[in-house]
This record gives C-alpha cells, structure tokens and sequence, in this order.
C-alpha cells in the first residue's frame, strides 16, 4: 500500500500521540503482569495508527465509541492518561471513579462514548447517536469502532441497514486486526475482507484503508467524516492492521507463527511514521527523545496512581441512574 504523506507538524503531533498510546499500554501490560490491574486488559498495541488517524479528523462535539479495546480510542479523543490508569487500577480519581475497569472506559466531556465488552452490542448504540444527530440537526458525526469478528454478529447488519435506510451521519470502521479472540477472521468467513465485501449489501462503498498508516487512516476517514456531515449518510472503513500483542494480555498468542508477527512488526505503525518524519528532516535523535520524555511522564503518573486511595464503598451508590434514585431502586 502506498504511503500517505502529511504536514510535518500534523505528522509529528500524530506520531507523539501514537508513541504516548503505545508507551501507556505497554505499562498496562507490565502492571497487569505484576497483578496490579486486575481483571481483563485487551491492548491494541500495534493498532494505534487507527485510533489516532481517526480522532485527528473529528470535531469537538463529535462522538466516537468502541470496544474493550478502547484505551487507545479513548486516548485519541483527549481522555486524560493519569485518569485512565487510575480506572485501570480501580482508583479513587479513575475516569469511571475506579468502577468501569479496562474494558469500559468512557470519556463523554472529550467526545468518547465508552468501551464496550459485548461483541456488537454497541454498534446500535452508535447508530442510536447518529439518529440523535439527524433529528437535533447539530451537525455531529459519530464515528464506530469494532473488530473483524463483529461483522458475523447480527446487530453489525441490523445497524449498518438502519444507518443507510435512515442515511445517519456515522461511519462504521472496523479494525481487522485478523483474528477473532484466537480465531483467524479467514477461517470463519467466506469473503476475503470481512467488512467491506459485505458494504455493498447496504448500498455502501467498499473501502478498505491501510490501517498501519496514520496519515491514510486520517484522509480516508476524513472523507466519510465530511460525506456525513454533508447529509450523504453513513460509510463503512475497513482499516487493515493487526495487533502485536495477544487478545488479551493474559494471552500469549501462541496460535500465531513467528513469521507472521515479524512481518507485520515490520509494519509497525511507529516506524511507518517515523519514516514519514525522518524523510521531511525530522532527525532520530529528535524521535528517541520523545520516547524518552513520554515513557518518563508514564512512569511517573504510575508512581502516583499507586499511591492513590481506593474508591470509597458509598460510591458504590453513585453513578447508577441519571436521576439520582439508585436508592429506592435497589
């Protein structure tokens, strides 16, 4: 696939973003190894061009929502790190008040609406969004995120239908990574890309986009983002792109060959943008120091979400229903 080029200063913001998501996840996979987060962790490593591609083309107002694997979404959008590790570890000042965990993050102030555990369950929901969208007129786009192994559940068909009869300002992007769970996606289906052979079922054009590419992720996606909020309806993106670590991080990945690991981690999507930048003159001294400043700022922030208290067990109470009746109802 060819490499999309970008302004420097657009390339060198979205690769200090990548390198900040992919350094924020890999001490999750540490602290998780160390049993400080407890409970499930699905890691994106290797994805990051997707998430950060994406949130570049969207407005403030704009939502976008995802699943478990969502730190990266959630980060994009402007989430606050230091917030998100503290949720991770299940602490008082978590941006969920240490009660979501890993895999349901949410971050409305910045536009994201949360990560979702159940396969497809969410895909509604955003369509739900877009619907509120068309009927306020306030000129928002919402923008879905999903895996491969989403396009065999029916609520993929059910809301990618509703989207296109009712021409809602969203676009579905899947993020085929090319496994489900521990499943080869080319194992379970019967078209060679899973989404976007299956887009025109609903009048949709195919698009499939070079999903370690952060500057394709952002023209391609920022073309469906403009078509929706022009009123020309929904769009469906397939970004290829795969994921270096296991489903979770308590996978070890063992159902994958050593040489097919090594040739996608030649097309890591740090080094595709590193390419990008050292080729407009930004030096490799200047790349290593901002993996030096970002894993400093990391190492810190997790030295003071140790240090942070637990939740007080009368939150337990809070944040259950929006009029406040938590009481009464349980």
């Amino acid at each position: 696939m060819t490499q999309v080029t970008a302004e420097p200063s657009a390339a060198l913001h979205s690769y200090r973003q990548m390198v900040a998501i992919r350094q924020f996840e890999t001490k999750v996979d540490v602290l998780y190894r160390q049993g400080r987060v407890r409970g499930p962790a699905h890691l994106g490593i290797g994805q990051e061009a997707v998430a950060v591609g994406a949130a570049s083309v969207l407005r403030d107002g704009d939502y976008s929502i995802g699943t478990y694997r969502g730190h990266a979404h959630a980060l994009a959008r402007g989430a606050p790190p230091e917030a998100v590790l503290l949720e991770l570890l299940g602490r008082a000042g978590g941006i969920c008040h240490g009660k979501g965990g890993s895999m349901h993050i949410a971050d409305v102030e910045h536009g994201y609406y949360g990560s979702y555990a159940i396969i497809g369950a969410h895909l509604p929901i955003a369509t739900g969004l877009a619907w509120a969208s068309r009927v306020r007129r306030d000129d928002r786009v919402t923008v879905c995120f999903f895996g491969d192994g989403t396009t065999n559940i029916g609520a993929f068909h059910e809301a990618l239908n509703l989207a296109a009869v009712w021409d809602l300002p969203i676009v579905f992007v899947c993020e085929n990574n090319h496994y489900m769970e521990y499943t080869s996606i080319a194992d379970v289906i019967a078209v060679k890309q899973p989404a976007a052979d299956r887009a025109s079922a609903y009048g949709l054009a195919s698009i499939v986009v070079d999903g370690n590419d952060v500057n394709a992720m952002a023209e391609v996606v920022g073309a469906a983002v403009r078509r929706a909020r022009d009123g020309a309806g929904p769009s469906l993106v397939e970004a290829d792109t795969y994921r270096m670590c296991g489903h979770s991080a308590a996978d070890p990945a063992t159902y994958r060959t050593k040489e097919e690991v090594a040739g996608w981690a030649e097309r890591d999507p740090l080094l595709r943008q590193a390419e990008v930048l050292t080729a407009s003159g930004v030096s490799a001294e200047e790349l290593e120091a901002i993996s030096v400043e970002i894993r400093a700022e990391i190492d810190a922030m997790a030295v003071r979400a140790f240090a942070a208290p637990a939740p007080e067990p009368a939150t337990a109470w809070t944040d259950l229903w929006s009029d406040g009746s938590s009481q009464w109802r349980n």
